[in-house]
């Protein structure tokens, strides 16, 4: 039991470590303004890091974009063509509405893509007559803002969630290990059990069998003087005939 719960601390404490990491980067997950080309054009808009896989945030992303935007999605093309791989990571929206930001429908422009600081989501919105900044549409700047450092909660959350599911599964794997072992010992201990009343059994056969072997002995000295006996009576017996015989000659 101590083992087990050594090992449940363990991973417990893994857990919390991971968890806790993942809600410290969430609180620090700061938007920046930055420009982006894209399609070799520059823009400027939000920038975050967030340290997840790219893959994984690329996913989450198109996702959110639908969801909050309501509008289509249009994401990078499959194709192994060098126009593709230009719009590798990029993601469009061509009706978008998201009433914290504007009643108006958006052109939203966005790119994810793997940096070595970490994960880069960035975006900006096209709203007819300016492109987001920081300082002209700081309403709407403060909106977006919103949206994105949530963005990052949830994918944070999730992260954490994913681990905590790993770690029970983990504990389950762990406990089943250790009631195979648990079960190998109570077997082992009825081997060893089986293999002494086996031992018993064969003492006692072997015990039965030295007495058996020193009765058997014993009859067969009973039975040669019984052999030896019973030839003096066919002894006497043939005598007997012959003293018979004897008389029987004399009388002819």
């Amino acid at each position: 039991m101590r083992v087990k719960r050594t090992h449940f601390l363990a991973i417990a404490l893994l857990v919390a470590f991971f968890g806790l990491t993942s809600v410290a980067r969430a609180q620090r997950a700061a938007v920046e303004e930055t420009e982006q080309e894209i399609n070799g054009i520059k823009h400027k808009g939000q920038r975050l890091l967030i340290q997840l896989d790219p893959k994984t945030v690329e996913k989450a992303w198109a996702g959110y974009l639908k969801e909050k935007s309501g509008g289509a999605v249009k994401g990078p093309s499959m194709l192994p063509t060098a126009k593709a791989q230009a719009s590798k990571g990029i993601y469009t929206v061509e009706q978008g509405r998201i009433d914290t930001i504007t009643s108006n429908p958006v052109r939203i422009v966005s790119k994810v893509e793997g940096t070595r600081e970490g994960t880069q989501v960035w975006w900006t919105f096209d709203m007819g007559n300016a492109y987001l900044t920081k300082k002209e549409t700081a309403k709407e700047w403060a909106a977006a803002e919103a949206l994105l450092q949530q963005f990052a909660r949830n994918l944070y959350i999730q992260d954490v969630r994913q681990q905590i599911a790993d770690a029970e599964k983990v504990v389950v794997n762990t406990q089943a290990d250790a009631d195979r072992v648990v079960r190998q010992a109570d077997e082992l201990k009825n081997k060893i059990a089986r293999n002494q009343q086996k031992k018993l059994d064969l003492e006692a056969a072997l015990a039965a069998n030295a007495q058996e072997l020193e009765q058997l002995n014993k009859d067969v000295a009973q039975n040669l003087k019984q052999q030896q006996e019973a030839q003096k009576e066919v002894e006497k017996m043939r005598h007997a005939v012959e003293l018979v015989k004897g008389k029987l000659e004399k009388i002819n």
